[in-house]
């Protein structure tokens, strides 16, 4: 059973950076397509960003140009760069499987991020 966990959100102004990562166990990563997604409160949780296992990556019109979703598949982590942050990006963030799959593994415990002067 693969395990994620997710980390590194935060209280961030306007404009400013924050850099999550997903850790996940088990050794079936590298050849599965991971996404971030983000749930905000009375909404419904949407993709972020996906990465295929070839690093082609797709991103919501949303944040694009301004999150890079990256990945390292010998430490099996998955990073969320995000910058220009709007308050609009507050979520609960989380990592998963790509949006194609066929079935997503247990979801972790999220990362809160927070945009507020």
């Amino acid at each position: 059973q693969v395990q994620l966990v997710e980390s590194g959100g935060g209280l961030v102004q306007p404009g400013g950076s924050l850099r999550l990562s997903c850790a996940a166990s088990g050794s079936i990563f590298s050849i599965a397509a991971m996404g971030w997604y983000r749930q905000a409160p009375g909404k419904q949780r949407e993709l972020v960003a996906s990465i295929t296992n070839t690093a082609s990556t797709n991103y919501a019109d949303s944040v694009k140009g301004r999150f890079t979703i990256s990945r390292d598949n010998a430490k099996n982590t998955v990073y969320l760069q995000m910058n220009s942050l709007k308050p609009e990006d507050t979520a609960v963030y989380y990592c998963n499987k790509g949006p194609r799959s066929s079935y997503f593994w247990p979801w972790g415990q999220g990362t809160q991020v927070t945009v507020s002067s």
